[in-house]
């Protein structure tokens, strides 16, 4: 399938990698409203702003979408409205310690407390039998990441937020399409956060859209995006400069037309390469779908086994010399991210998360990749694996 949009690879070098690891799709009807605004002079937040906020809504089901600068600013302002019921600086939001680090940022840029859970290796998410060993009386949140575009445990984290009266603040950044017992990734929650940075389904090259159900959370977004701003010139709330401007809009909503194409391409090459990678499950975990759920794919997620013979250093090498782009798995980011050392956590707090970071990689799955493309990832693997012998 052809995505009818001009594509360009943009997060690797084409000389370099046959495969490379994402793409964007940019489309000819998109490029008209970005020279319709630019002729109008009006390239701030404006009426293609709201149009793309109006369809993104619609899409996922919900009555309210708020579309700011960043998927890291949407976290963060979705974490922000909670100042408005009850919470009070440094309260603890619980994410997960496999996520990019962008979660955790956002937790603290918003003035909060990080308090993170393992994950499980099988599903990249949240464990949420971890979930109740960490809520203490300053727990305001749960912020489940969907990484990989895989739903996390949501009836679980849903009922433990009810029984402690929390809120559940979804991270479906790379969560476009997913679907969790027939229900969209991102209407579960209170709220949902969208990057819509480049890689990812809808784009808006850089940006961030958060959607809800609640009118009076939406509104306060809106305060938040523009720092807490109400009405023409009152300052009601600390807030941001998160505003989304025409241009990344524009490009939006031309994504947003060509929503299902992206995500039924994606999807294939998804379900094409788990079984590829079948014949390789001695050596590998990788991404898999249950039936009670609909990836919304982001990557390919890669394990290598603990008994495999052989280092995801090995592996990653091997394929990136094949023309197989990657990137790590991220990583556990109270215990291997310097930057989060001040929370005093140390190596092994987190065995599932550090294991999925040491041993881990992904590779691209996106629309612009066919399927000779996926043939030969798996021939490489197996050819990788033949060395191993």
């Amino acid at each position: 399938m052809k995505i009818n949009a001009n594509k360009s690879a943009t997060f690797s070098n084409k000389a370099k990698f046959r495969v490379p690891f994402g793409t964007v799709s940019i489309t000819d009807d998109a490029r008209e409203l970005i020279d319709r605004a630019l002729k109008t002079k009006w390239v701030t937040r404006g009426k293609y702003v709201q149009e793309f906020e109006e369809k993104f809504a619609r899409l996922f089901g919900v009555k309210e979408a708020v579309a700011v600068s960043s998927g890291t600013d949407a976290d963060a302002l979705a974490c922000a409205v909670l100042y408005d019921y009850g919470a009070r600086r440094q309260d603890e939001i619980i994410i997960p310690a496999l996520t990019f680090v962008a979660t955790g940022n956002a937790v603290l840029q918003a003035g909060f407390t990080p308090v993170f859970v393992d994950v499980s290796r099988y599903t990249l998410n949240m464990d949420p039998k971890k979930i109740e060993q960490v809520i203490t009386p300053r727990t305001r949140a749960i912020m489940p990441v969907h990484l990989m575009g895989k739903p996390a445990a949501m009836d679980e984290i849903m009922g433990i937020a009810k029984k402690h009266k929390l809120y559940v603040i979804e991270d479906a950044a790379e969560a476009h399409g997913a679907e969790y017992k027939k229900r969209k990734v991102g209407s579960i929650g209170h709220m949902a956060a969208f990057s819509l940075y480049a890689a990812h389904i809808i784009t808006t090259i850089e940006g961030g859209i958060v959607i809800t159900d609640d009118p009076r959370m939406a509104d306060i977004l809106r305060s938040l995006r523009n720092h807490g701003i109400e009405g023409k010139f009152q300052f009601k709330r600390v807030g941001f400069s998160a505003k989304m401007n025409e241009i990344e809009a524009a490009i939006g909503i031309g994504n947003i037309r060509i929503f299902g194409q992206i995500l039924s391409k994606r999807r294939q090459n998804l379900l094409y390469l788990i079984e590829k990678f079948k014949p390789f499950e001695d050596y590998f975990i990788t991404i898999k779908e249950e039936p009670h759920e609909k990836i919304g794919p982001h990557a390919f997620s890669i394990i290598v086994k603990e008994d495999a013979g052989f280092t995801k250093d090995e592996f990653v090498r091997y394929m990136e010399n094949a023309g197989v782009d990657s990137r790590n798995l991220f990583y556990s980011i109270p215990t291997q991210c310097e930057n989060y050392a001040f929370l005093g956590k140390k190596l092994g707090d987190f065995p599932e998360a550090e294991y999925c970071s040491d041993h881990g990689t992904h590779i691209g799955i996106h629309q612009d990749i066919e399927r000779e493309d996926l043939d030969y990832v798996a021939q490489a693997v197996a050819d990788f694996l033949k060395t191993k012998r």
